[in-house]
């Protein structure tokens, strides 16, 4: 694909010119640029007729090749009025819809999948399935390999054992350059799966004495450049495990109390203070709070947030409202989701409920779903259709309007425990992989909506 950069200019020459043109190769060059033409190729054409009636197309860049070619135009007038970049693409905030069809499923009605997570597992560039099955009965994992453009036609087994697995969690553990895969599973044992860089796995280490796990998040909380295992147990002691950087994982530390009620944990710098934090979703009539790390995985600190009775099954981090501190969405059952804008302290200023008041939210994720440079919020309810929360900007600079716009997809009737999100059929958006517990998994489409 080739994007045409115009200037525009006054009445006469000067030597500015190649400032100009130094200054667009360099900001050209850069990746955010690329991706951007990338992903929004609509209106090219429109593009290349515009230039066919203007005089001063002055270079050509290919991002394909990452090239640029300069062209002296016999007169190219100079005395700055405007220098833009002309590019419509249909633009990248309009309305977006998420598909499915009977051939963008994973499994079988059987499926009693409590979560899914993609990665590349195969090193073939585009990204793969792992699905978690056996939510309260053993049942097989699969892989699900991307042959084309979202097409997952290889189903390929996760381990020979069947377990009650919860959590399939992908990272690269081992430190070789392939993602592996750790698995948590309720009173069975846990087990780290080590890739072979072509998206076959062996076992690996076992992940302490059985517990009931219900999710587990893969971080570097000593900082020491490995990643690390923390496991939730609902009613026993959450679990980290620490790398010892070559996924052995032999070190073992509790965090939270011994009998909370945790379902998930998310990772983050909430302080400011260099070390990482932890965010823990209680259910059980339990208060979820957040726990501080001092440095020394010492979690002694809470600053608690949400109401001491709400039932919250998820939580995910990241900043939402753009002001560089990290922010907490919390999905809760029977009453709305909220999102928790973060202070300096580690704690939040801000309370924003959004969702259904009896909302049934048991999965989320944040990801820019229109590619707008928000952040948007993707939810997994049992009972209800799953939606996606388009951020409003203008709500967090000018406090005016609704945080989210809501647009709603899959089956009322499905139960979806787990959800993941990634750009499955190379088309600039991401997609979304939805986990469900006796009814189809199903893969979603990101379209413009029509």
């Amino acid at each position: 694909m080739q994007v045409f950069v115009v200037g525009v200019f006054g009445l006469r020459q000067c030597c500015c010119d190649n400032l100009l043109l130094v200054a667009g190769y360099c900001w050209l060059r850069s990746w955010r640029f690329v991706q951007l033409f990338r992903k929004h190729q609509a209106g090219i054409n429109f593009i290349r007729y515009i230039l066919g009636l203007g005089r001063h197309l002055f270079f050509e860049f290919s991002t394909d090749s990452h090239r640029m070619k300069f062209y002296t135009p016999t007169l190219v007038p100079v005395a700055l009025v405007a220098f833009c970049v002309i590019a419509t693409s249909g633009h990248a905030a309009n309305p977006r819809s998420f598909v499915s069809s009977s051939r963008a499923i994973l499994g079988t009605l059987s499926s009693l999948t409590a979560s899914t997570r993609l990665g590349d597992f195969d090193g073939d560039g585009d990204l793969d399935v792992a699905v978690a099955n056996g939510r309260h009965w053993p049942q097989q994992n699969f892989l699900f390999l991307n042959q084309v453009r979202g097409r997952f036609n290889v189903q390929r087994r996760l381990g020979t054992d069947w377990r009650t697995t919860y959590a399939t969690e992908v990272a690269d553990l081992d430190g070789d350059g392939d993602l592996d895969i750790a698995v948590g599973n309720d009173m069975a044992p846990s087990q780290v799966m080590l890739n072979d860089g072509h998206g076959r796995f062996v076992p690996g280490s076992t992940l302490g004495e059985l517990s009931s796990v219900r999710s587990l998040t893969l971080a570097d909380l000593d900082g020491d450049k490995d990643i690390d295992i923390l496991a939730t147990s609902r009613g026993r002691p959450n679990r980290i495990f620490l790398n010892d950087g070559k996924a052995g994982f032999e070190t073992e530390k509790t965090f939270g109390g011994p009998s909370d009620s945790t379902i998930s944990v998310a990772v983050a710098d909430l302080n400011a203070d260099g070390h990482n934090d932890l965010v823990l979703a209680n259910r059980d009539g339990q208060q979820s709070y957040v726990l501080l790390n001092d440095g020394q995985l010492r979690f002694e600190t809470k600053v608690f947030f949400g109401g001491k009775r709400d039932e919250t099954r998820a939580v995910a981090v990241a900043d939402l409202n753009g002001d560089g501190m990290v922010d907490v969405v919390a999905g809760n059952i029977g009453q709305p989701n909220a999102l928790y804008l973060g202070d300096s302290s580690g704690g939040f200023e801000t309370r924003v409920p959004f969702g259904r008041v009896d909302g049934q939210t048991y999965a989320i994720n944040i990801a820019d779903m229109n590619n707008d440079q928000s952040l948007d919020v993707v939810v997994g309810n049992v009972a209800q259709s799953n939606a996606v929360f388009f951020s409003n900007a203008t709500f967090f600079s000018d406090q005016t309007g609704d945080a989210f716009s809501e647009t709603r997809f899959g089956d009322a009737s499905a139960a979806t425990y787990g959800l993941d999100v990634g750009d499955l059929d190379g088309d600039g958006f991401d997609d979304i992989v939805t986990a469900n517990s006796g009814s189809l998994n199903r893969i979603f489409s990101n379209r413009a909506k029509r």
